[in-house]
Formats: C-alpha cells, sequence, structure tokens
C-alpha cells in the first residue's frame, strides 16, 4: 500500500531533535506563550521576510484575527464585504463570517484553480474592503495582479497562506533584492501548522505574518484575552495561543522546510513528465519555485471509478475538496449562488500521495498504475 501521506515517516527523520525538544520544554516548564514561541515567531518572520509573525492557536483563529484585527483598528467595519475565492476549504469563508463581514464569492482561474484576478474586478463596488485570496493546493495566487487592484481601489490584500509554507514569488524583488515568499506579498497573511501541511506541527498551530506593527500589536493583544500584561485587559480578545511545545517541534522542522519542498517539486516534475493517460488532467506549474505542491490534484471524468481503481490497486488518495463552501450545510444561505467552474472542479478532481518521503519505487508505480488506467 501506497499511503497518501505518511505522518510517521515524515516526522520520525526528525525524532532525536523532536525528542531533545520536549525534553527541554518539560524541563523548564514553559506551557503558555514561552521563549521557543517567542523565537519561533522570529525565526519565521524571518524565513517569510515579514517584520513580524503572531503565533496563534490554529490557521482559521490567524485568517479571524488578522480581520478582527482591522476592525480594532478602523481598517475595517462590521458588514464590510471581503471577496474571497469560491473555490477553497471552507475555513477561507469561515473567517469572514466569524469577524462579522459578508463574503462575496468569486470564481478561480480553472487552469490555476486559484482566485481569478479578473473576476475580482467584475465584483468590485463601494461596499468590497478587502480581498482575501488564498495559495490553494501550494501555488500562490496572482499576487501582483490582485495587489495591483488592492492599490488602485485602496482595499486591504491578505492570504491565506495555510497550504504554501515557503512559496516563493519571481514577480518582483524585495527592496533587499530577495524574491518574497508567501505570506510577504500582502497586507497580512495565515499560516496554518496543521499536521498535514507542508509545515506541520504535531498538533494544531498557526500564524501571521505582517509588516504592519499596528496589526501586529494589535493581534497579539487580541490572541491573549486583549491583554498584554497578567489581568490587564485593554480590548476584547480571545484564546488563540500557539502552544510553546509546538513551537518547539516548528522550530525543528522549519530547517528542513525548503529542502522538503524542493522534494515535493521533485514528486510532482516526475508526474508531470511520466504520467500519459488522455483520461487524466495534471495541475498547472509553470515549473518555478511558486508551487510547494501540498498537494497533487489531477482531474477526471468518472471520479468514482478512478477510486474504485485506485484503491484495487494500494494507491492512497483523498479529495480537497468534495463539496465547495458554499454547498455546505454550514453555508446554506449562499446555497443559491450560481458557481459553476468552482462546482464542476469539485466535481472532477483528486489528489495523489505526495511528499518529501515518497521513494521513487513508489513514485513510479503511482505513475505505472496511472498509465494503466
Amino acid at each position: 500500500m501506497i499511503p497518501f501521506l505518511d505522518l510517521h515517516k515524515i516526522n520520525n527523520r526528525f525524532r532525536k531533535e523532536l525528542e531533545t525538544s520536549f525534553a527541554k520544554s518539560l524541563e523548564t516548564s514553559y506551557y503558555i506563550l514561552g521563549p521557543n514561541v517567542k523565537t519561533f515567531e522570529t525565526e519565521f518572520a524571518n524565513y517569510c521576510g515579514t517584520d513580524y509573525c503572531i503565533g496563534t492557536a490554529n490557521g482559521l483563529d490567524a485568517l479571524t484575527l488578522i480581520l478582527k484585527g482591522y476592525i480594532e483598528i478602523g481598517r475595517l467595519k462590521k458588514g464590510d464585504k471581503v471577496i474571497v475565492p469560491a473555490n477553497t476549504y471552507i475555513a477561507s469563508i469561515l473567517s469572514v463570517l466569524h469577524a462579522d463581514l459578508e463574503p462575496v464569492f468569486v470564481e478561480p482561474n480553472p487552469k490555476t484553480y486559484n482566485i481569478s484576478a479578473e473576476e475580482v474586478e467584475m465584483k468590485l463596488n463601494k461596499d468590497v474592503k478587502a480581498i482575501l485570496a488564498v495559495h490553494l493546493y501550494g501555488q500562490l495566487a496572482d499576487m501582483e495582479r490582485l495587489k495591483s487592484i488592492a492599490d488602485e481601489h485602496n482595499l486591504l490584500l491578505i492570504e491565506d497562506a495555510a497550504q504554501a509554507h515557503g512559496a516563493v514569488s519571481s514577480k518582483h524583488l524585495t527592496p533587499n533584492n530577495q524574491y518574497p515568499k508567501a505570506g510577504n506579498l500582502s497586507h497580512a497573511a495565515a499560516f496554518s501548522f496543521y499536521p498535514s501541511k507542508n509545515l506541520g506541527a504535531l498538533g494544531d498551530g498557526g500564524a501571521v505574518t505582517t509588516n504592519d506593527k499596528e496589526l501586529y500589536e494589535t493581534i497579539l493583544l487580541l490572541r491573549n484575552y486583549g491583554s498584554s500584561v497578567k489581568y490587564e485587559n485593554k480590548i476584547m480578545g480571545y484564546n488563540s495561543r500557539l502552544d510553546d511545545l509546538q513551537a518547539a517541534f516548528l522550530r525543528v522542522k522549519l530547517k528542513y522546510l525548503d529542502s522538503d519542498n524542493a522534494k515535493r517539486r521533485e514528486v510532482a516534475r516526475c508526474y508531470l513528465q511520466k504520467i500519459r493517460n488522455s483520461k487524466i488532467g495534471l495541475p498547472f506549474y509553470d515549473d518555478s519555485e511558486n508551487h510547494v505542491f501540498h498537494t497533487f490534484v489531477i482531474e477526471v471524468d468518472d471520479r468514482e471509478d478512478i477510486i474504485k481503481y485506485l484503491n484495487q490497486n494500494k494507491i492512497g488518495w483523498l479529495i480537497h475538496y468534495p463539496i465547495p463552501p458554499h454547498k455546505q450545510k454550514a453555508l446554506q444561505r449562499f446555497s443559491h449562488l450560481i458557481l459553476p467552474i468552482t462546482e464542476e472542479i469539485h466535481k472532477r478532481i483528486i489528489s495523489l500521495p505526495i511528499s518529501p518521503v515518497l521513494t521513487s519505487k513508489e513514485v513510479n508505480r503511482v505513475i505505472e498504475v496511472l498509465n494503466a488506467y
């Protein structure tokens, strides 16, 4: 059996370092907002190229706190509209609703699956105050176009980078002559460190990155009951803090993120070069570092048939995602929306095994099975 994702094998590579980190944490007994959180925030901000990073309990909270933070500092107000991709995981939409804002669903570019800049322009009106771009499946959205739109219309631009840790934009250089990464392509970005992510914790976790000092200071308060001094609460906050132990684990794994992403691209290139079957639509990839292949998503006409076939051949698979957000029962007030591109994508896609620990033998077996389909 080739599993879709072998988390034990992924994390076992770092067992000694993780055990050392655990032992140190147990010895020092810092559990909440301890030194590992602060150090990881500095290291991850440096990695992304941003001035600031704030660890949160999870990726959904990271997104929500960005939006709540902008409300707190007066850049947004309740009821404002936020453009969001219709083709995304439900968390992107939930963050907008949890912040008492109104999502405006926009169809994707069918080639990249990411939000279409052309469709964004068509949805603009006086009530739209922000654009939330999702780097779906690990591929950067068209941030250059979206930034141009945001600048022209004085909109906030926010990244949901939960699947794109380490993705690099080659479209422009930062002031220090480096190509910017996901997390540093907008006013603020949210990351998830869910265990299956390219940078995954051994539990839950998330982070916000930004260059906005006022937003940074506000989210520091919001994540900790609105408090910077124990038992003194400046604003109405939440309890959403990155666990110190998870921060220790993330510090270990961050050192290997770039090499792991390179291995993911290597697997993806093999699939793209060697899968030759007219029944299978392969994902778009421009061979740059703007894609970290959190998932490798193919399209098929008969998904149930290929699922049966993959099961028979002991090849793991998942569907990212079977039901579009606007068709979920939880969001039934949006069920009237007509979003044919999104709905067609959700009917046709299926994800193949991809990870930094897949062996050449396993990759070739997946290719062999798909070519024989």
